[in-house]
C-alpha cells in the first residue's frame, strides 16, 4: 500500500526530527530523507509530499493527522477471488486511524451456505459502506454467523503503547486473541484463515512472542476484505461495535466528536481540554497521535 500526504513546514520539521534515528543512508534526488519504521518506508520529498509505503502505511500516515491519498489500485471483483467461495475464518479491525474511539477487532466464520446471504446484503469492506447501512446489516450478519470481538479502549491503548509495543503489535495480539477464541471454541471447518495484512507474516508472529496460545495456519493478504467474506463480515461487525462505542462516548461528553485524525479533530480536542481538563484526553484519545501535541500546544493556560 502507498499513501501520500502533503505537509506544511511545521509538520515537516517534526517529521525530520521524529525519523532522524530511522533514516536510510541512501541519497535520492529531490528527497530530503528516506526512513524505515517497522514495516513502513517513509520518503519525504522537497515538494513537501511524504510517501508511506508498506502494509501499515495508512496507519503510520494517519498518526500525523493529515488527510491521505491512497494510490489507486485495480478494482477487484470479489466473486473472482478463490477465497470467496469457500469456508473461511477471517479477521479485521477498525479504529486504528481514529484519534477518538476504541480499536475493535473481530474474527468471523463464514461457510459456503452463508455466501449468498452475505452477497445479497452487499457485504464488503466497511470503509466503503455508509455508517447507516452498517447499523442496518451488521445485526443481521451477527445473527447468522459465528464471530468473536474484542475492544481496546483508548485508556487501555495508552497504557500499552510504548516504544517497544507499537500499534502493529497491539493489533497482532488482538487479532490472535479473537482468532484463537473463535477457532478453539467453535471448532469451525475452514479452508482458510485469512487476516488483512498489516504486517509481514514473520513480523506478525514475532509480535506474539511470549504468548502461549497462538493461532497459526494464517493466510495474510492485502485488501482481504474485498476478496473474502469472513474478513468483510468482520470489518462490518467491528465497525458496528466501533460506532456504538463512539456514540456512547459522544453522549458521555455531551458533545459530538469527529472520526479520523484531521484538523477538525484538533478543534474538538481543544474543546474537551477546556471543558474537562487535559487528563480527559488520556481516557478517550490515542495520545501517540500528533493531534495530542497540536491540541495541547495551542491551549492557553
Amino acid at each position: 500500500m502507498n499513501v501520500v500526504i502533503k505537509v506544511n513546514d511545521e509538520i515537516k520539521e517534526k517529521m525530520i526530527e521524529y525519523y532522524k534515528d530511522k533514516r536510510r543512508d541512501k541519497k535520492i534526488p529531490y528527497v530530503i530523507f528516506q526512513a524505515k519504521d517497522e514495516d513502513t518506508v517513509i520518503t519525504m520529498y522537497e515538494s513537501g509530499k511524504v510517501m508511506f509505503q508498506g502494509v501499515s502505511a495508512d496507519v503510520d500516515a494517519s498518526m500525523w493527522g493529515i488527510a491521505v491519498e491512497k494510490n489507486k489500485e485495480k478494482t477487484i471483483n470479489p466473486k473472482e477471488s478463490p477465497y470467496h467461495n469457500c469456508n473461511s475464518v477471517g479477521s479485521d479491525e477498525v479504529g486504528t486511524g481514529d484519534y477518538f474511539g476504541p480499536i475493535v477487532v473481530t474474527a468471523s466464520y463464514v461457510t459456503k451456505d452463508d455466501i449468498e446471504f452475505l452477497d445479497n446484503l452487499g457485504v464488503g469492506d466497511s470503509k466503503k459502506i455508509t455508517d447507516e447501512k452498517i447499523k442496518k446489516i451488521a445485526p443481521e450478519i451477527a445473527k447468522r454467523i459465528k464471530y468473536r470481538s474484542t475492544i481496546l479502549s483508548n485508556s487501555e491503548y495508552n497504557e500499552k503503547y510504548t516504544k517497544d509495543i507499537n500499534m502493529n503489535k497491539i493489533k497482532s495480539i488482538m487479532h490472535n486473541k479473537v482468532l484463537y477464541q473463535l477457532i478453539n471454541e467453535e471448532k469451525p471447518k475452514y479452508d482458510y484463515i485469512i487476516v488483512d495484512e498489516f504486517a509481514r507474516e514473520q513480523r506478525y508472529y514475532n509480535y506474539l512472542n511470549g504468548i502461549d496460545k497462538v493461532q497459526r495456519d494464517i493466510t495474510f493478504m492485502t485488501k482481504a476484505e474485498d476478496k473474502n467474506l469472513a474478513v468483510a463480515a468482520s470489518s462490518i461487525i467491528s465497525r458496528y461495535i466501533f460506532l456504538k462505542e463512539f456514540d456512547k462516548l459522544c453522549d458521555s461528553l455531551h458533545m459530538p466528536l469527529v472520526k479520523g485524525a484531521g484538523k477538525d479533530v484538533d478543534t474538538i480536542g481543544e474543546e474537551i481540554v477546556e471543558k474537562y481538563g487535559e487528563d480527559k484526553l488520556k481516557e478517550i484519545a490515542k495520545l501517540n497521535f500528533k493531534n495530542t501535541e497540536r491540541i495541547l500546544h495551542t491551549m492557553i493556560y
